[in-house]
């Protein structure tokens, strides 16, 4: 008897297997592709929507980093575009993209991707759509201290730590506020909006007491904008993420049994305390690194998970799907606010909120699907 590998964020299902069944044919569930290795008698179940689905949002992504690339104040032809990508093509156009637009692209994609990935996160460990970092004040703790850090208020450390710092303690206070209810119920969701509003008004009166010179530097914090990066942050954030990632899809078959309840997922086997824990810290790793690149872009943790639910089969969380659901959304967000009003710029936090604002009314009319 062999037991089936899977990855229920992939759509994988494990289910035992036994070595005659596979010689002899057996067919698989239908939705699903049985991918056998020749060696060691091992399967794979995958679901054919959630690779569809991951496939769909990859293709749309890259056409994004295409368009992200070729637009601008210089339009360029994307043909030069992938030329100078790949080190070929003439020298203007070469730096304009290498040095110019691919960082801020990378930056955007990670930081969509690690605001999305948390959010589904955090969402699923509340089982509430409306429980991301950012409503919960996660976000905001996060821009508090990493502002303290760059006014100057005696404090020299690097803006990703301060950030992680931040995002800690307001999940600290939040969950501490919420005591008695645990993370289910608006109980937990009115204490994050309390500490997430005490840590905006800390972050203000920062700001007002600091010179004008001051404020303007710390101020892309304070509305999310890919236009000023701390250096090594988008680095940092990238090795967190690929880790983060490998975490979540190793707790993908907990987080599917986490969205019901406590007494159904300790019976399956979830060490649900322990998953708990797990899932919170590396929702706020994830938020803080990101705060410390872009500032509190929160809406993009509501609409990447919520657009990959949409397109995905409710038997799995969306790890993947809301990853690059986010990175999408971040992407078209940053491209539309640099380029709509051109030469004006608008950050992205700004326009994630202008989008998101309807978004979220269209979350509280919409009724939720069913897990079953």
């Amino acid at each position: 008897m062999k037991i089936m590998a899977n990855n229920p964020s992939l759509g994988g299902v494990a289910t035992p297997l036994n070595e005659a069944a596979q010689e002899d044919g057996v067919p698989p569930p239908n939705g699903y592709w049985l991918v056998a290795w020749p060696l060691g008698g091992y399967s794979v179940l995958l679901e054919k929507r959630a690779v569809v689905v991951n496939a769909g949002l990859l293709i749309a992504l890259l056409v994004a980093c295409l368009l992200y690339l070729s637009l601008g104040s210089v339009p360029l032809a994307p043909s030069a575009v992938i030329a100078a990508v790949i080190g070929k093509g003439d020298m203007m156009t070469a730096f304009m993209v290498q040095e110019l637009r691919l960082p801020r692209l990378v930056a955007a994609c990670f930081t969509g991707a690690a605001f999305a990935l948390a959010g589904v996160l955090m969402q699923t460990l509340a089982r509430n759509r409306l429980a991301t970092p950012g409503i919960i004040g996660i976000d905001n703790g996060a821009t508090a201290f990493a502002v303290a850090s760059i006014v100057g208020m005696g404090v020299s450390i690097a803006p990703p730590a301060m950030a992680l710092a931040g995002a800690t303690t307001a999940a600290v206070l939040t969950f501490g506020l919420a005591a008695g209810s645990g993370t289910q119920g608006y109980r937990f969701i009115v204490a994050g909006i309390g500490v997430g509003a005490v840590f905006g008004a800390i972050t203000q009166l920062l700001l007002a007491r600091v010179a004008i010179d001051t404020a303007n530097a710390a101020y892309p914090w304070t509305v999310g904008s890919l236009n000023a990066r701390p250096g090594g942050a988008v680095q940092l954030l990238g090795i967190g993420l690929a880790l983060g990632l490998i975490a979540a899809l190793a707790l993908a078959r907990s987080l599917t049994l986490l969205r019901f309840k406590d007494a159904t997922a300790s019976g399956l086997g979830v060490s649900v305390k322990a998953r708990r824990l797990q899932v919170l810290m590396l929702s706020v790793i994830l938020t803080a690194f990101a705060v410390a690149v872009a500032g509190p872009v929160g809406m993009v943790a509501l609409i990447g998970p919520e657009i990959a639910r949409s397109l995905s089969s409710a038997r799995h969380v969306p790890i993947v799907a809301s990853l690059l659901s986010g990175a999408l959304v971040m992407l078209l967000a940053d491209l539309a606010g640099r380029t709509l009003f051109a030469p004006i710029e608008i950050p992205v936090g700004i326009v994630t909120a202008v989008v998101g604002g309807p978004w979220l009314l269209w979350i509280l009319m919409r009724p939720q699907r069913s897990h079953s």
